[in-house]
């Protein structure tokens, strides 16, 4: 089966290596370099992989079928946004990503010479209500194996390693089902507790204020909400509460500044809305398992 893939319209990023060109059956590989940047679409017909590539960690918003995660993407980290699910991404920095589109159509036609080939001892459901599991950033070096393969076929732009490229979409259609399926009976709709905007205002205040003293009145105020209803609605939307999204933020900028430059540490902690040098130093230890010292100089 040859599947035809096209751009969403809603994006205007080109890729810098393409393999629509190349006319790879059931799955497109391009390699995206881009400046800070945000991108809104979706993917009906394609399950789609993100591979970082990005030499620095970049603080990357990702909004995936009402659910958020904010936090930084370092070269390696993978995200999955299964077919049909939108999704809007902000990066603030340069950004350097694989993305792998595979069509579900496919997925499911390999699930079903799987289930086939077992003789039904493949503890499987029906492969045309299968689904992939949505993730946000993990770690997963066989995915990230196969996907330094497709990039490294896709620059040779060699027109004889079909069968190769068959072989390896195979293979990443085995992992995926093995590693990310999950039975549409057993997903979990997560209704979001705030709208698309009012997530991007509570995040774009945070990261602007983020070195004073933000209350959650401010941020009650900013949505024209009540503070119970906001406390509630955002642990919906982002799935921790108002206080601990801004210790993450809080923690995730002084690790940028720990590692871009030379400020000393009682600077970085101020600026990142620590009272004190051991404030930061507490709950940095709390969320990353070492001291801010120790993590600048690995």
């Amino acid at each position: 089966m040859k599947t035809l893939f096209t751009h969403p319209a809603e994006t205007t990023d080109l890729p810098i290596l393409s393999s629509q060109a190349q006319g790879w059956d059931n799955i497109l590989v391009e390699q995206f370099q881009h400046p800070p940047g945000e991108e809104k679409s979706h993917f009906n017909e394609e399950h789609a992989i993100c591979l970082s590539l990005a030499p620095r960690p970049v603080r990357l918003l990702q909004i995936k079928g009402g659910r958020t995660y904010v936090g930084l993407h370092s070269k390696g980290d993978v995200s999955v946004t299964p077919a049909k699910t939108p999704f809007f991404f902000r990066w603030e920095s340069d950004d350097s990503c694989l993305q792998i589109r595979i069509a579900s159509q496919f997925i499911q036609n390999v699930a079903r010479e799987t289930i086939s080939a077992s003789h039904g001892q493949v503890n499987a459901t029906n492969p045309d209500r299968l689904e992939l599991r949505l993730e946000f950033q993990t770690r997963d070096p066989q995915l990230e194996a196969i996907g330094m393969m497709l990039l490294a076929e896709l620059k040779q732009e060699s027109l004889g390693g079909r069968l190769y490229i068959e072989s390896l979409a195979n293979v990443l259609a085995v992992h995926l089902l093995r590693q990310y399926a999950a039975p549409q009976s057993r997903l979990i709709v997560h209704e979001s507790g705030l709208s698309e905007r009012q997530i991007l205002q509570v995040v774009e205040y945070v990261d602007e204020y983020l070195h004073q003293d933000i209350k959650l009145a401010d941020l009650a105020t900013l949505l024209n909400i009540s503070e119970s209803h906001l406390s509630h609605r955002f642990k919906q939307a982002i799935g921790t509460t108002p206080y601990q999204y801004l210790l993450q933020q809080r923690i995730e900028r002084a690790k940028q500044l720990l590692k871009q430059g030379d400020r000393s540490i009682m600077d970085i902690a101020f600026l990142c809305g620590f009272n004190s040098h051991s404030h930061l130093s507490k709950q940095f230890r709390q969320l990353t398992g070492m001291t801010p010292k120790t993590y600048r100089e690995n």
